[in-house]
């Protein structure tokens, strides 16, 4: 587990992201294919890749805004697959778009362990109060 890993949460561990690294502007991520992320057709599922690309979004805008008096969480996530991922690794890469006082829009790319782009998605942050 990398210092990075420390963004994630209990739902990120249990699906197997790690990450790679972390800052305001960039997220990198991955995991390693299982049985348990593919759909009974043998294909990774759409909803880990969803999954990928908000855990990434809000890791990258949580290192920015998290300063005890806000939190991030998600607000919308559009997912576009382009071609499946049936094992060996998810590669993932998010990259900030906007970086606004109350949301935030990424723009991740997940990739299979060859480099092939898979799946494109677009997640907007909602950056809002901290619960005390």
């Amino acid at each position: 587990m990398s210092p990075a890993d420390d963004q994630l949460t209990a739902f990120d561990r249990l699906c197997g992201i790690e990450l790679v690294e972390v800052s305001d502007e960039l997220v990198r991520g991955r995991i390693e294919v299982r049985d348990r992320h593919k759909q009974p057709a043998g294909l990774v599922h759409g909803g880990v890749y969803a999954t990928v690309a908000e855990s990434l979004a809000i890791a990258g805008t949580r290192h920015a805004v998290t300063d005890g008096d806000r939190a991030a969480t998600g607000l919308s996530t559009q997912t576009s697959f382009m071609r499946p991922i049936t094992g060996g690794r998810i590669e993932a890469t998010a990259r900030a778009r906007h970086r606004g006082r109350s949301t935030w829009v990424w723009e991740v790319e997940i990739a299979d362990g060859e480099g092939r782009l898979c799946v494109l998605s677009r997640v907007t942050i909602s950056v809002v109060p901290a619960s005390r």
